[in-house]
Parts: C-alpha cells; sequence; structure tokens
C-alpha cells in the first residue's frame, strides 16, 4: 500500500534537504514506500516482525543485539509485507497499549534501541514524531536527550482509536494524553483536526502549530496542462473517479452507490466509473459486493478497477476523469487524494465534514454534499457532468491553489517555520 502519511512525510523530508536542514528519515514498523524518491535512512526501528514477536512471546524480549539487528532488517520486512497482511485495530489492543507504554511495556527493549542511537549517533537539535501512536519512547527520549523539542504531527491518530474496542481503548486514551502532556508542540494541517484532537487528548490550543499539507504538484501539473491544451470531445464517455483505500471507511460504497443512481438518469448513459487504490484482505468481501451490485445492473462495462497501480499508472488514471469523490465516512485529517485531483485540474465532490470544508472553501476546487448521503452525491457529480464550464472552473480554481499554496516547497517552508520557533527557543 502507498501510505498518505509516509508520501506526506517523505516530500516534506525531501523539501526541507532542499532547503538546506540536515533532516534524517526515520522509519518505524516497516520501510516506507512513497512514489518519490525514497529519502528514509536504509534502517527501521520497531520492527514490525520485532514488535509482534516480542508482545506474543517472552523469550523474543531477551533476544541478543545480533538477532534483533536480523529481524529489524528492512530487506526481511519487505519481504514478509510483499503480500496482504490484514491489519486490523480491532485486534491489535494489547499491542497499541504496550507500545504507548514504552519503557513500562514489552517492546522495551526496542525502545532503548531508538533512544541509544538518537542520543550516541544521531545528536538532533530536534525531533519530530509522524504520530502519537508512536509516541511510547517520548519519556526515554526526553531522559536522555534533554532539551531536545520533540513535536508531533497528528494526522489520523484518531482513525486507529476509534477502532479499538474496550477495554483497550480507554487504557490507550489514558497513555496517550499522558504523553500528550509532555510534547512540546503538535502539527496539523487544518483548524478542524486542531480542535478535534485538542478536544480528544486534552491539549491546549497553544501546543498546536498549522503547516501546509501539500502533494508533489510537478506530477500533476502536465495532466492539468494537457487537460486545458486538449478537451475531451463531447462525444467521450464523462467519467467519474474514485482513488483511495477500497473500504467503507472511505466510502466506496456510496461512490458505487451514487454511480448506479447516476446511470439509470436519461441522458447519463455514458458514465463510467474508474476507481483505484488499495484492497486489503479484510475488505475483500465488502469489495466483492459492491462490484455485484455493478454487474447485478449489467453496468460492468461501464465499470473500469486498476487496483493499485504504479506511478505511472495513477498518472494515467486521473488523465481523463471529469469529476473525482472519495465520500470518506470517517473524519478526514487531511484528504491528500483529493488535492492530487485538484492539482489535475479536476474538480473534486466531498463530503462535508473532515478536512474537506476547509479545503474546498480556500481553494474554491468543488462542491461539499452532506455525508454518507449517496443521493446528494449522486445529485452533484451528475450537475458537474451536464455543465463542462462549471467543470473547468472548479478545476482551474483548485489547480492554480494548490500550486500556490500546497506543493512541497510550501509544505517544508512552513514546517521550516514551526521547526525555527522551538530551535530558537532551545538556544536562549
Amino acid at each position: 500500500m502507498y501510505c498518505g502519511s509516509c508520501m506526506r512525510d517523505n516530500a516534506v523530508a525531501a523539501g526541507l534537504r532542499k532547503l538546506g536542514h540536515d533532516v534524517a528519515l526515520v522509519p518505524l514498523y516497516t520501510p516506507i514506500r512513497t512514489e518519490d524518491e525514497d529519502v528514509s535512512i536504509d534502517q527501521v526501528f520497531f520492527g514490525g516482525i520485532n514488535v509482534f514477536l516480542q508482545q506474543r512471546f517472552p523469550l523474543f524480549r531477551w533476544l541478543p543485539g545480533f538477532l534483533d539487528h536480523w529481524l529489524d532488517n528492512p530487506k526481511l520486512i519487505r519481504r514478509a509485507t510483499a503480500r496482504a497482511v490484514n491489519v486490523n485495530a480491532k485486534e491489535l489492543g494489547a499491542l497499541t497499549l504496550s507500545m504507548v507504554r514504552g519503557e513500562h511495556g514489552f517492546q522495551r527493549k526496542e525502545v532503548h534501541r531508538l533512544v541509544t542511537w538518537l542520543r550516541d549517533e544521531m545528536k538532533p537539535d530536534l525531533i519530530c514524531l509522524t504520530n502519537l501512536l508512536v509516541g511510547g519512547s517520548i519519556p526515554a527520549i526526553q531522559r536522555e536527550l534533554p532539551g531536545v523539542p520533540i513535536l508531533v504531527t497528528l494526522q489520523g491518530d484518531d482513525v486507529f482509536l476509534d477502532e479499538l474496542t474496550e477495554p483497550w481503548r480507554g487504557k490507550v486514551m489514558k497513555e496517550m494524553k499522558r504523553l500528550a502532556a509532555s510534547v512540546d508542540g503538535f502539527i496539523v494541517f487544518n483548524d478542524f483536526y486542531r480542535q478535534r484532537m485538542g478536544d480528544l487528548l486534552a491539549i491546549p490550543a497553544e501546543k498546536f502549530h498549522r503547516t501546509a499539507l501539500g502533494v508533489e504538484e510537478d506530477h500533476f501539473t502536465g495532466i492539468a496542462e494537457a487537460r486545458a491544451a486538449n478537451p475531451k470531445s463531447p462525444e467521450s464517455p464523462r467519467k467519474l473517479g474514485y482513488f483511495a483505500r477500497l473500504c467503507p471507511e472511505k466510502g466506496f460504497d456510496l461512490i458505487v452507490d451514487a454511480f448506479l443512481d447516476i446511470a439509470g438518469r436519461p441522458g447519463f448513459e455514458d458514465v463510467e466509473l474508474h476507481c483505484g487504490g488499495w484492497l486489503s484482505e479484510k475488505d475483500r468481501t465488502f469489495y466483492d459486493a459492491q462490484v455485484a451490485k455493478i454487474d447485478q445492473r449489467g453496468l460492468s462495462p461501464r465499470f473500469n478497477p486498476v487496483e493499485s497501480p504504479e506511478f505511472e499508472g495513477k498518472i494515467a488514471f486521473f488523465h481523463d476523469l471529469d469529476v473525482f469523490s472519495v465520500p470518506a465516512r470517517f473524519v478526514e485529517p487531511k484528504g491528500i487524494y483529493a488535492l492530487e485531483a485538484m492539482a489535475c485540474g479536476i474538480p473534486v465532490v466531498a463530503p462535508d465534514h473532515g478536512a474537506f470544508p476547509e479545503m474546498i472553501a480556500a481553494s474554491g476546487g468543488g462542491r461539499l454534499v452532506p455525508r454518507e448521503n449517496a443521493t446528494a452525491l449522486a445529485d452533484a457529480v451528475a450537475d458537474l457532468m451536464e455543465n463542462p464550464a462549471s467543470r473547468r472552473e472548479l478545476g482551474n480554481s483548485g489547480q492554480q491553489w494548490v500550486t500556490s499554496s500546497c506543493g512541497r516547497e510550501a509544505m517544508a517552508r512552513t514546517t521550516a517555520d514551526v521547526f525555527g520557533q522551538f530551535l530558537k527557543q532551545k538556544t536562549k
């Protein structure tokens, strides 16, 4: 799976380096997978295999270092995770609690390894964790690297927490509130998520700092330019696109229902549904049920799934879309997929919650519809399908906004500004 958070973190690290900063991007659990050049170090801390074994089997909590090093080898982890793995938060309560307990959990040996490496080899001026769920090491880092500011980027912790079952969720929340109180600052991408996470983890407003969320705009400007230079023929099929995980949380069934609605309306006999994204094993039954609905209506020829393509396939996927939508059910903290569509000059129809209201208001690149309402989604998409001028206007607005405010440079510059505030405080 291409992870949106990994791609964002990789782009920020690359952008900071381009600005002249000395940055190390450190993978936790697994090596990252990104569409761009991977700028992370060739080490993995808290390797997923090791973390799991130490949780399940006490013997692995006492293995000598050379065996730990072997289990945390990036090549081994890549091989182990090359096939689809069923990761379900409902089954990971005990492991999550152990991880956020840090030195008091079963992975204390991994905490020691990371902290020793930071103290003796990296000697950082500032540390930024990319979510609080990996924050169990914070107390040990603060003890061994006194005076080094620790920031945390919040970009989806709540989604995982909401899937935990009791008694684990309550216990994990208690530990995370404790960790949050000791963090120097938090980075978020919109005011909605600042409020949500502030309420959830009892974080005071003054601890939040907002940075730009963006995409590698250079990847998509060619698409926007080609679309503008070579408009589609009126006889060409009109295409509705969805590109995200194929799961209930992202509302894949809602986009299918909206497509079925539109396809049954007079004058929309040409409309097609194009979808792409990662399909996990736990969601395969759900996905098959959606495909069956399309088959039962005889619309399979107008349904084009591309699964999870490499980068070139993703670019080709976006090239001919007329409207884009991922009607997410869960509270989306980022919505990178919507930014990618806007960067291509494609109008976006998004649910009216999470990050989307601020994104659509700032960009003028799309329309909002009530969440979990397939009929309203179908109405908005159908209206845009009938109005090429509206599509062009929204697409141009979104593309210009992403280019000016949501590129890698903007991400890096705003992040550097936040880091600089804490580094100045450190030197006083």
